[in-house]
């Protein structure tokens, strides 16, 4: 379904088209030179739920009534859609990448329309141990934030990122699969039978019960695996209901990626970090940036259309054609 953004007038002329293609997700936006949302399409065919790799056909029905109103327009494709099991695997760019690194890693098809489509390259850090680290999306989300700055930018997911910006460039990141192991704790283990049903609403208090206490300066949050039983024992003994528990989970996990953030010399307390991401974590992300002593510089839910744009402002006009 296509949304119309009222924020920008309908007769602004698009310049591209923004598809950031997930593992379960497709999403699309009409865009204009300087970034700004005309149109949005969200469906939830996400690559893994492709057949045969059919993927141009999908694409052209998802753009379809753009490609009709506006012409063949360059399409910028991002995320897992550009990995070994994508359309096009595009190879990853080391750290430390500039925007010109990043152009210079994309890969172009034309389209049956004749429309360039142009897949951009997610970044490694050879740097990370025991192996490098890798990320796809993400980097075209800082680029969005800027790098104009010498920061910290944190991407709220199921597997958050924190990255280093030195020098207008992206220095080096790190993975932290904090929301995949929310998941799991939450569907597949003890938490999850001891939790009432998900009731969509948030409990804030329970949430930074987690935080506070793996923000302790105690040493109780260093026995994680041992910190997480007190989901159980804190029903047992009348200290949580069954509607706090996954809230007081998520404060537990969250919290604690912020612990191990600030081990690795991610932060100390006192610094600015950027928030970049849309996912709807943001919110809990601040919460546990400001219980570890940190202020926040938002960057927007519009930082990967951004990027895209700032980075095919990199290419030259010729390279918007099929390699």
């Amino acid at each position: 379904m296509t949304r119309p953004d009222p924020a920008y007038p309908a007769n602004d002329d698009p310049t591209c088209i923004v598809v950031d293609w997930g593992t379960t997700s497709f999403r699309a936006a009409l865009v204009t030179q300087d970034g700004r949302t005309l149109d949005r399409t969200e469906t939830p065919e996400g690559i893994q739920n492709i057949p045969d790799r059919s993927y141009e056909p999908v694409l052209m029905r998802a753009l379809g009534k753009w490609f009709v109103a506006h012409g063949p327009l360059p399409v910028l494709a991002l995320g897992m859609i550009t990995s070994k099991t994508g359309w096009v695997e595009v190879p990853y760019v080391t750290c430390p990448a500039s925007p010109a690194d990043l152009a210079g890693g994309t890969i172009s098809l034309e389209l049956s329309n004749g429309a360039p489509l142009i897949f951009l390259a997610g970044l490694t850090d050879p740097a990370r141990k025991p192996y490098a680290d890798v990320m796809r999306g993400e980097e075209t989300q800082i680029m969005g934030f800027g790098l104009d700055r010498d920061t910290v930018v944190i991407l709220p997911g199921t597997h958050s990122k924190w990255a280093r910006l030195r020098g207008g460039a992206i220095d080096s990141f790190q993975t932290f699969v904090t929301g995949e192991i929310f998941a799991l704790l939450t569907q597949h283990s003890f938490i999850a039978r001891s939790a009432g049903p998900a009731s969509g609403k948030t409990d804030w208090g329970a949430f930074q019960r987690g935080l506070d206490l793996t923000s302790a300066a105690d040493g109780t949050a260093d026995a994680f695996l041992s910190l997480l039983f007190s989901a159980r024992t804190g029903m047992l003994f009348g200290h949580l209901s069954a509607g706090e528990v996954r809230d007081y989970v998520s404060g537990l996990v969250i919290g604690h990626e912020f612990r191990e953030a600030r081990s690795q010399d991610w932060f100390t307390a006192g610094d600015s970090v950027g928030m970049v991401g849309n996912d709807g974590l943001n919110m809990r992300y601040t919460k546990a940036a400001q219980t570890f002593g940190l202020s926040v510089i938002d960057g927007g839910e519009n930082a990967a259309v951004l990027g895209a744009i700032a980075l095919i402002g990199g290419l030259s006009r010729g390279k918007l054609g099929p390699a």
